[in-house]
């Protein structure tokens, strides 16, 4: 087995360390949110030839309608998808950027109804929620059949941080969750979703066949289920080094994300177990999203705002 090397270049794009205080941060980069990619999606004719804006976090840029796999000046990754489903296309937004008083831009993370209807072929609606996290979203979107197949999460990383730490305001409305993929119908469910800030970090290898596995270095996670009036500022979710299942159990082999392996192919990577509190990982897991439970379910209206997003050293 070869454990995976960390990619100094992609860590060099996206990190930068900073004293503040006589405490050490790193921040993330594009983690401020002030600059984002302007998406312009010409949706199929028969869902009416519309321009879709879809976002993405990165350099300042306005691109047309090809398939978007990420930047390479950018570690972020976003839920707003290009799906293309029995030949229609269409574009799906749940992140949007949003002009922060006196602080540039955050951005708004949002739970909706993507609703999808052309005579004869489609009648969907789909329960969207918006999520950001460090890695790649692969379009187009073909079915809504195992969502993390189609998101590379994680990147190259080898510190120990402390917490991450996070600026949000959060408003989740009513107390109820609706479910629905796009196929068999709707479902209500009891109780308001919560929103998520999640970091995993995972020592990684790869056998000859091209499986990966990990070993859980560090886990910080945080539901957050009540609304504020405003921002709260630098808050910190703490990173538990060993054995955390009390914080967030190891991922099941049927739930696993995903990497690519050494051929490039999209591969879900194992977490076979906890590794020892002082070993060093190799990749970094961050995710922030309006929504907390199952796929396609979430609480409709839900808003959950981030900003300045860093890790405490």
């Amino acid at each position: 087995m070869k454990t995976l090397t960390l990619s100094a270049i992609s860590l060099l794009l996206s990190f930068c360390s900073l004293n503040i205080n006589a405490q050490t941060v790193e921040k993330i980069k594009y983690g401020d949110f002030d600059s984002w990619i302007t998406r312009n999606i010409n949706e199929s004719r028969v869902l009416g030839g519309k321009v879709k804006k879809v976002y993405a976090i990165g350099p300042t840029a306005t691109l047309g309608s090809a398939p978007y796999n990420g930047s390479s000046a950018s570690p972020w990754a976003t839920s707003n998808v290009m799906a293309r489903v029995m030949g229609v296309t269409k574009g799906s937004n749940a992140v949007y950027p949003e002009v922060r008083e006196g602080h540039g831009h955050c951005a708004r993370l949002c739970t909706e109804i993507e609703h999808c209807q052309a005579a004869g072929l489609i009648s969907m609606d789909v329960v969207v929620t918006g999520t950001v996290f460090l890695g790649k979203m692969l379009e187009p979107i073909k079915s809504t059949k195992n969502p993390y197949s189609k998101m590379e999460m994680g990147v190259p990383y080898d510190h120990r941080p402390k917490a991450l730490v996070f600026d949000y305001k959060l408003n989740i409305p009513g107390n109820n969750r609706l479910y629905s993929s796009g196929f068999g119908g709707k479902k209500e469910l009891p109780g308001a979703d919560k929103a998520e800030a999640l970091i995993l970090l995972q020592r990684r290898w790869e056998d000859e066949d091209g499986n990966i596995y990990a070993k859980r270095v560090g886990t910080g996670r945080e539901l957050i289920g009540k609304s504020t009036t405003g921002w709260t500022n630098g808050h910190k979710v703490a990173i538990h080094y060993g054995e955390a299942s009390s914080v967030y159990p190891l991922i099941a082999k049927d739930k696993s994300y995903y990497a690519r392996n050494r051929k490039g192919r999209m591969t879900p990577v194992q977490e076979v177990g906890w590794d020892a509190p002082d070993a060093a990982p190799t990749h970094m897991i961050v995710l922030f999203s309006s929504g907390s439970g199952a796929p396609y379910t979430g609480t409709i209206g839900s808003e959950f705002c981030i900003d300045n997003v860093e890790l405490q050293l």
